[in-house]
């Protein structure tokens, strides 16, 4: 068993442990959760959020981690339960500020290296292996991980053993019987925690809806394998670039077809190479073709994993649709299976690149409620979340990872089941639960929030730059250019307008030289001292501008003076 101590002695079992969800609570993403006692913490996951149509020119949006600023120095470690991005896709933003080593299994820190190796922070991060039956010590922590299937490899729940109690944080998951890698959920070891006595259950929510069981991963193989048997050209299949289970099926069912594979989009070609140089997906020699060489092969001999199944607009699948990308374009008689699901607010997009790939001649297949399914869920179904309840019996129970409305279904779901539980609490993002001899109960908040991001800058884009470009999206921008003698402070020349999303001035002329006379005007009207100050006259007259576009069309676009010394 791995120890990490610090400098300080473990406190007593009279500690309180609080519960704080920093994110993921009442929204799909962004989950992050600290556990602390004693005045020391650990935090479980650290994901990001993908931003919707709103949050223009935003990447990803991650927690606001203010709370761990102010907790510097009592950080222990954070602890990861699989490597989906809403659970590690923070982690460059949170370990540039934040110093704590990070433990996770053997794949989702193959995922995290090659994050931080992108963010040129791998050197300088301190990444330790978690495996099953493996417990790690982290001050009054200590922290088991416990293998249950979900759709990516490698993930499971952690148990957290604290003075206070034991808690199970669950991760995401679903009971699959017939995992493609034979590696059960171990209900085993669930059970020995619950006839031990399990403090508090924190449960995934997000298929509280859906009555009965997740069918098995294996559950898609008959629908792939009929594509591959009818289509008479190219076989497209798109998945999360996580699925390794989905990966290693259509790869077996490729060479029984016998057709050729590839692996089209950069993240699927990067975690298919990292999966097989760990021995975790296999694929027989000869069988994989390389993007450039895909033309190569006859239509009726290639199959294609290819990234991009939600529809991104730079991602391999929407480019194919459009004709854009380089190695691969769809032809008349090619099948596009998207195998996963539509992530809530990317219908629209999803929509879209299927009527390109319909305009195409391509056979698009997807997840319409058909059986056999292209696709099935990660996630525990209803009966599942019960016997997770059961297993454990936890004195406590909160349910993560949803909406709301699913957090809210899912406790009483546990309410009806009871098994042993003495009360459920309904949580959300920075709420603080605590835990002492005396019960649980909620005691008080932290701050949370998002932070948004802007991938390209890596700068947080703030709520006013956020507000300027829904702005500009809305209204318009206009921008009027002065050429003013900077020792006179008089015009040189009439001043241009020009203007973006606002209206078309070559069919307003008449608005046009309305706007210059105001601009004229402003200046004939400014003083000595607001003529030698460049601030001041911006000032005037984008007050100026907005207040007669308001009166003269209803509109305020933003106003963007320039001036042009001469």
């Amino acid at each position: 068993m791995e120890v990490l101590r610090g400098d300080f002695a473990i406190p007593s079992t009279t500690g309180k442990l609080r519960v704080i969800p920093l994110g993921g609570l009442g929204e799909f993403g962004m989950n992050m959760m600290a556990y602390e006692y004693g005045g020391h913490l650990i935090v479980v996951d650290c994901g990001v959020i993908f931003p919707d149509a709103e949050l223009l020119g935003v990447d990803v949006v991650i927690p606001d981690i203010t709370f761990l600023r102010e907790s510097e120095g009592r950080l222990l470690a954070i602890f990861l339960t699989h490597g989906h991005e809403d659970h590690i896709g923070a982690l460059p933003y949170v370990l540039d500020e934040i110093d704590a080593p990070v433990y996770g299994t053997p794949f989702t820190l193959a995922l995290v290296r090659s994050k931080l190796t992108e963010h040129g922070l791998l050197e300088t991060s301190d990444l330790r292996e978690l495996r099953a039956g493996d417990p790690v010590q982290a001050g009054p922590f200590r922290i088991e991980f416990i293998h249950l299937t979900h759709s990516i490899i490698d993930s499971g729940a952690l148990a957290i053993t604290t003075p206070a109690g034991t808690v199970i944080h669950s991760g995401d998951f679903k009971f699959d019987p017939t995992p493609t890698d034979r590696r059960a959920s171990d209900l085993h070891t669930l059970a020995k925690y619950g006839a031990q006595g399990v403090l508090a259950l924190f449960s995934d929510s997000t298929n509280v809806e859906r009555s009965g069981i997740t069918p098995s991963e294996r559950a898609v193989r008959e629908r792939l394998s009929e594509v591959l048997a009818e289509s008479k050209g190219r076989v497209l299949v798109s998945c999360f670039a996580t699925s390794l289970h989905r990966m290693q099926i259509f790869a077996d069912l490729a060479r029984e077809h016998g057709r050729r594979l590839c692996c089209i989009g950069r993240s699927m070609y990067q975690n298919s190479e990292i999966a097989r140089q760990m021995g975790r997906l296999q694929i027989e020699e000869g069988l994989l073709v390389a993007p450039q060489d895909v033309r190569k092969i006859p239509p009726q001999q290639a199959a294609l994993l290819v990234s991009g199944s939600q529809g991104e607009p730079m991602s391999a699948l929407a480019r194919i649709a459009v004709d854009r990308h380089r190695w691969v374009s769809v032809q008349p008689d090619d099948d596009v299976v998207i195998s996963a699901r539509i992530i809530p607010g990317n219908e629209k997009a999803i929509f879209r690149m299927m009527d390109h790939l319909y305009r195409r001649g391509a056979r698009v297949h997807y997840d319409d409620g058909s059986h056999p399914p292209v696709h099935v869920s990660g996630h525990g179904s209803q009966e599942e979340l019960r016997l997770m309840l059961s297993l454990l019996r936890p004195k406590y129970f909160v349910p993560m990872h949803g909406e709301y409305r699913q957090l809210r279904r899912h406790l009483e779901l546990a309410n009806d089941l009871a098994a042993g539980t003495q009360q459920a609490f309904l949580l959300e993002s920075g709420d603080v639960l605590e835990f002492d001899e005396a019960g649980a109960r909620k005691n008080g908040r932290v701050p949370v929030g998002r932070v948004c991001i802007d991938v390209g800058t890596l700068d947080e884009v703030g709520d006013l730059i956020l507000n300027e470009r829904r702005k500009i999206s809305v209204e318009g921008i206009v921008v009027p250019i002065l050429a003013i003698n900077k020792h006179t402070g008089e015009l040189e020349a009439s001043p241009e307008i020009v203007s973006r999303g606002f209206v078309p001035l070559e069919e307003a002329q008449d608005l046009v030289e309305k706007a210059r006379a105001m601009i004229r005007e402003t200046l004939e009207t400014s003083n000595v001292e607001e003529k030698g100050d460049w601030g001041v006259v911006k000032d005037k007259i984008r007050s100026t501008l907005r207040r007669f576009f308001d009166q003269e069309l209803g509109k305020r676009p933003m106003v963007l003076p320039v001036i042009l010394e001469v």
